[in-house]
């Protein structure tokens, strides 16, 4: 099962979303033991590792794994799921100083060609080919 600390948090975090990112990202440059193009890529594959973390912890809530049993519950789920959203949007800090207009712009695209005007998905629209996100 993850642990997840239930400690307070200390009092001088960042408030916010975007100045989070961008103190988890100093954070990260600072501290880097790999640097330049291997570095970046480490940082792209660590999506990798977090989202097979959400996997695993699936697999535990489901009880899916028949020597392991029942090892997480959907609360771990939701936290490896919420690591997988903070490592994307930290690489996304790494690769542009500006993730807030690109994820928006990005997201924009998304809702335009997937959601009509009247909120319906195109799914929900007869006649209309479907969009994928």
């Amino acid at each position: 099962m993850a642990d997840h600390d239930t400690t307070p948090l200390p009092t001088n975090l960042p408030a916010g979303l975007w100045p989070t990112i961008d103190a988890l990202h100093a954070w990260l440059e600072r501290d880097e033991s790999v640097a330049g193009r291997e570095g970046l890529l480490l940082r792209m594959l660590k999506l990798s590792e977090e989202v097979g973390e959400v996997a695993e912890a699936v697999i535990g809530a489901v009880g899916q794994n028949p020597r392991k049993g029942v090892s997480h519950s959907w609360d771990d789920v939701r936290a490896e799921l919420c690591d997988v959203v903070v490592t994307a949007l930290v690489a996304l800090r790494t690769l542009t100083p500006e993730p807030r207009e690109v994820l928006t712009r990005h997201l924009s695209e998304v809702a335009a060609r997937s959601l009509t005007a009247g909120g319906e998905s195109a799914a929900e629209q007869p006649g209309q080919a479907q969009s994928r996100v």
